[in-house]
């Protein structure tokens, strides 16, 4: 018999949560710029797709909790700083400012608060 204890299960706190809808929110607002912000056919539906496409690569590859590719703290917040201000910018882009700076506001403190985290 295997008398190792179980791994428990990882806690999952309010800022993961709050992260998590964070990630789904910028993908999101990625796509929606590029069609709302873009001549229709072509270039918005590229950006419409391309943006938040290249924006999930980029977090599977870097910034998820099984990446492929494992980088520093600080190399995984530039990336996450690069994100989200280009969300916050689209938002800022489609004449909805209050939108940009309270996810700017509330990314930048999850992202404080993880980062610390992390760095404990």
């Amino acid at each position: 018999m295997n008398d190792a204890a179980p791994d428990p299960a990882p806690k999952i706190g309010p800022n993961a949560i709050l992260r998590f809808l964070l990630e789904l929110f910028a993908f999101v607002s990625l796509a929606v710029w590029g069609f709302v912000d873009f001549e229709l056919p072509w270039p918005g539906v590229l950006v419409g797709i391309g943006a938040p496409l290249a924006a999930i690569v980029l977090w599977g590859l870097f910034l998820s909790p099984r990446a492929v590719f494992t980088i520093d703290t600080f190399g995984k917040a530039l990336i996450e700083i690069a994100i989200f201000s280009a969300v916050a910018i689209a938002w800022w882009l489609m004449g909805q400012p209050i939108v940009a700076i309270v996810f700017a506001v509330v990314a930048a403190v999850s992202g404080i608060i993880n980062g610390r985290k992390e760095l404990a």
